[in-house]
């Protein structure tokens, strides 16, 4: 009889769930941040293979190596435009207080996108009356309309935007359509066939395939609303094409938008430009494209345009929320749908509070997002504790996205202050130095207050044991979120 060992599977098995956690040790600590670093590695640890796989289609924030290239080409053929830009950002402590002069040169460093002033910039609040000011512009438009969108719905209020792209198609106006691949699935599947029947050039941005998932990051998104017409209007902030609610019966979503005229169209602009080559190969890049006029309107308003995602070597409007929460000295008030900060973030949100400023956060108190409400809401303790003041918006789903520093500064956009839209999505944020703008957004941030619920320590502590259990599990998946 032979001696011979032979393993059974269940033992190589075993080895190979230990191989696993080893070499993943290593990999994981040398490309992540610490906090993400024990998140992953903690579920590889528990589960080896799942988290293995699970780390293969959504661990490590890459892009393939052909939208790199794609992107080197771009900036190099939009360098003239972008020296179009430089006139307009001398002079820039006349644009700004004094105080604010960092932000803007941080501002610049991390997006590559100068302050512009000389600008009209109209805040609007409402769902219908941005979806009836952009119909008015797309049917006034004459040589082209460019749209860029996470979400647009197979809803009334997308058939309102599609019959004001068909009717400008039919009198020679030049549209194009950028859709979330993921957010837009379902008007894709019914309705793209009939738009580009009807002459309208339209893409998916970041398509989802599991051959994708060998070159890139499966779950990547294009989380940007940017809608550009004839290169001399502009709108952008949290809204989609779709219903106030969203597709819900009983819950309506309130967002926040901003129409733009004058000079920083054209970085709107170049950030469309740079999406919609990346997707259809079509460079845009003509005097139609980036019109002349633009001129600063004497009196206007000075915005900057912060684009962010994977493209950049950083998360840059997590550092540039960061240095303008250090640089508050009165006030700041967030408002967004999914809170689920990083360690960096949380930290800046305290110490602000902790010297004294009044730190205003405002959220939802009914998530359409069960995991990342409960990640949030585990992380409501730490900062009540600090002194940040926190307000539940028992309205509606409150999916605007801004932050006020002070009477001067206003943050509007497309990212919400999560890590999701720090690190992996794509977005786009406005910086607005002005104060009759900030004292407007600030007014809507008052109205969303006035329609909330003042949450208390002593009150939230008393919530039931199995939430905090859960809350708190939740939020160690913070990272993955």
């Amino acid at each position: 009889m032979s001696n011979e060992f032979i393993p059974s599977w269940s033992l190589l098995y075993y080895i190979s769930e230990w191989l696993v956690r080893l070499v993943m040790l290593g990999l994981v600590i040398e490309r992540h941040p610490p906090r993400a670093a024990m998140t992953w590695l903690l579920v590889i640890f528990f589960l080896p293979w799942p988290g293995l796989l699970l780390y293969l289609f959504i661990g490590e924030n890459r892009l393939p190596h052909r939208r790199l290239m794609k992107r080197k080409a771009l900036l190099t053929r939009l360098e003239v435009v972008h020296r179009r830009y430089m006139p307009h950002r001398e002079n820039i402590s006349s644009m700004v207080d004094q105080e604010f002069l960092p932000t803007v040169i941080l501002a610049e460093r991390l997006g590559y996108m100068p302050i512009m002033s000389g600008n009209k910039a109209t805040l609007l609040a409402e769902t219908e009356t941005v979806i009836e000011r952009l119909v008015e512009d797309i049917d006034a438009a004459q040589d082209h309309v460019h749209l860029l969108v996470y979400i647009f719905a197979v809803d009334e209020t997308g058939q309102r935007i599609i019959a004001a792209l068909e009717r400008a198609v039919s009198r020679g106006v030049e549209c194009r359509l950028l859709v979330d691949a993921q957010g837009s699935r379902q008007f894709l599947k019914k309705l793209s066939r009939r738009l580009i029947a009807t002459g309208v050039k339209l893409y998916p941005a970041l398509p989802v395939s599991l051959l994708r998932a060998w070159v890139s990051r499966i779950d990547l998104r294009n989380h940007r609303k940017i809608l550009v017409i004839d290169g001399r209007v502009a709108y952008t902030g949290s809204q989609n094409i779709v219903n106030a609610g969203y597709g819900r019966r009983n819950l309506q979503w309130y967002d926040l938008m901003v129409r733009l005229t004058g000079p920083v169209v054209l970085e709107l602009q170049a950030v469309f430009v740079g999406d919609w080559f990346a997707e259809s190969d079509e460079l845009l890049d003509g005097a139609d494209i980036f019109p002349d006029g633009n001129c600063p309107v004497k009196g206007g308003v000075a915005v900057q345009t912060l684009p962010s995602g994977p493209l950049f070597s950083t998360e840059n409007y997590q550092r540039l929320a960061v240095a303008a929460l250090h640089a508050t000295r009165r006030k700041v008030t967030i408002t967004t749908p999914y809170f689920v900060p990083d360690e960096v973030f949380l930290e800046a949100m305290e110490t602000v509070a902790l010297r004294g400023v009044v730190v205003e956060l405002i959220v939802p108190l009914h998530s359409d997002q069960i995991l990342v409400g409960n990640a949030a809401r585990g992380y409501y303790e730490r900062l009540l504790k600090s002194g940040v003041t926190i307000y539940l918006f028992n309205k509606g789903l409150l999916h605007a996205k801004s932050m006020t520093i002070d009477n001067s500064l206003a943050f509007l956009g497309s990212s919400n202050f999560d890590i999701r839209s720090f690190a992996l999505n794509f977005e786009i944020n406005m910086i607005i130095y002005d104060d009759e703008f900030a004292a407007s957004l600030r007014r809507q941030q008052n109205w969303y207050r006035k329609h909330s619920d003042r949450l208390l320590l002593a009150q939230w502590q008393q919530r039931p044991c199995y939430q905090r259990i859960m809350q708190n599990i939740i939020k160690l998946l913070s990272p993955l979120l």
